[in-house]
């Protein structure tokens, strides 16, 4: 099948939802690059600071399943534009912040709004391209755009956080401010999804899920400060929360996550790799942070600067992985990926006190290369067969994956790295997290090499275990037509 080139007006609106995509990058990469000059501002301890960024991923991965299947409730475009606008309130509001608490709140607030966007505008994609080398070249521009919004936002960030951190916050709401204006113009109107009488959402489950995932994080974060009773209960009781939250979605007359669509195995793998490739890469750029500024004394720019380098799987992710995945199949793409960032890591791991850039060089060039071939990829066999009805769905699974994974890694190296009295130490010990979590990714994305055709997604309430995937053509034999 040849590639066909996006043009028109499907042009138009993936430019919009790539727009949204980098503006969640940047504003997690200013933040990243900017936590020490708030730390410093604001006075907080390594704990609090962590919970910065944390506070963030939790609104982002513990409401993204919601998100998702109301996308799919309520119409795409309504979500989407909606929870922009308050993306685009509550990040101004961080930037007001004057304790440490309040920027926490700000940030779980923006989180959720993330939570509720970004699934909606992916299933955007994913119901308006055809499935097929269409659908692929706009995910991977869609990747590779919210790897270009990192690295944008890591030179941003050092210019802004120079002036006053604040701006860090104040920067986003007027690109925000663009990217909703074009979405109400070229953004098609959702058709009213056809809902049974009484069909609501799973309020219930979402609250369960959440619950059950910042126990988890935080039982994490307090392995460092707290005894090993106190610790294992917590995450015990974020255990118990999903093991509730399963029996619930069994039971419920109209579930958050139908769990039927986790008899995939593709799926099951995708999301299982895009939790712990999500949990080493945030919490190894969390440490580099922390290393070049707290212990070299580099200021905010320098460290921009240093880490762009990374930002080159915003060239790669559009242009060169969709030959790669023609040509190799996305399984074989993430596998070789994972296994680059775990060399990345490996790398990173005799850390020294007065490292030059050109010794880190290396582990920042092939971090680059691994997340091109990883994320993008990553995202196709996470939506690939799933009927067009749980898109939505589909996205949030995975966002989830990547929210759930980023607050663990970034808890997990923080326990870590705090738990030693000489700072090196705690970095260097901390830097085995990622390095672990990705050779764990690559075992669980191996199996996959094994069975290329085995798990295709079972889509569908009625569809039983061994049926086959439906074929979204022949489900909406109008839905070609109907798109621009």
């Amino acid at each position: 099948m040849t590639e066909e080139r996006i043009r028109g007006r499907r042009l138009g609106v993936l430019l919009v939802l790539c727009g949204a995509i980098f503006l969640e990058g940047i504003d997690v990469a200013m933040l990243n690059v900017a936590l020490p000059s708030i730390r410093a501002d604001l006075g907080l301890g390594t704990g609090e600071l962590q919970w910065v960024m944390s506070a963030y991923v939790l609104g982002y991965g513990g409401f993204m399943l919601l998100g998702g299947r109301a996308a799919d409730l309520f119409g795409r475009r309504q979500m989407f534009v909606g929870w922009l606008t308050v993306f685009l309130l509550f990040s101004g509001l961080g930037g007001l912040a004057t304790e440490g608490w309040q920027l926490i709140a700000a940030r779980f607030v923006t989180g959720v709004a993330a939570a509720f966007m970004t699934p909606a505008g992916l299933s955007v994609i994913t119901t308006g391209f055809d499935e097929g080398p269409q659908r692929d070249k706009a995910l991977l521009v869609y990747s590779g755009t919210a790897a270009g919004g990192f690295s944008v936002g890591l030179v941003a960030g050092g210019l802004l956080a120079s002036a006053d951190w604040r701006w860090v916050f104040f920067a986003p709401v007027a690109l925000a401010v663009l990217i909703l204006s074009a979405a109400l113009v070229l953004v098609p109107k959702s058709p009213r999804p056809r809902r049974a009488p009484g069909q609501r959402l799973d309020l219930a489950g979402g609250l369960l899920v959440t619950a059950a995932v910042v126990l988890l994080v935080l039982g994490v974060e307090r392995a460092a400060h707290a005894g090993a009773w106190a610790t294992a209960a917590t995450v015990a009781a974020g255990l118990a929360l999903l093991g509730v939250f399963a029996a619930v979605e069994r039971r419920a007359a109209e579930p958050l996550v139908r769990l039927g669509i986790l008899r995939s195995g593709p799926l099951r793998r995708a999301n299982a790799a895009g939790l712990l490739f999500a949990g080493a890469f945030f919490g190894f750029q969390f440490l580099v942070v922390l290393y070049l500024q707290e212990l070299r004394g580099w200021s905010t720019l320098q460290t921009s600067f240093a880490m762009i380098v990374i930002g080159i799987d915003a060239v790669l992710s559009p242009t060169v992985v969709p030959k790669l995945v023609a040509r190799f199949g996305n399984g074989r793409l993430i596998f070789g990926g994972l296994l680059l960032a775990a060399l990345s890591y490996g790398l990173f791991l005799p850390l020294g006190a007065d490292w030059s850039y050109l010794a880190m060089l290396p582990s920042l060039v092939l971090l680059g290369l691994a997340f091109a071939l990883v994320y993008g990829p990553l995202t196709i066999v996470a939506t690939e067969g799933v009927e067009e009805a749980e898109q939505g769905l589909a996205g949030g699974l995975l966002y989830t994956a990547f929210q759930f994974g980023a607050a663990l890694g970034l808890s997990a190296v923080t326990a870590v790295s705090a738990s030693f009295a000489v700072p090196l130490e705690g970095y260097r010990a901390a830097l085995l997290v990622p390095f672990a979590a990705v050779l764990v990714a690559a075992a669980v994305s191996a199996a996959g090499l094994r069975r290329p055709g085995a798990g295709r997604v079972v889509s569908g309430a009625g569809a039983g275990a061994g049926a086959p995937a439906p074929d979204p053509a022949a489900q909406n034999p109008g839905a070609a037509a109907a798109r621009s």
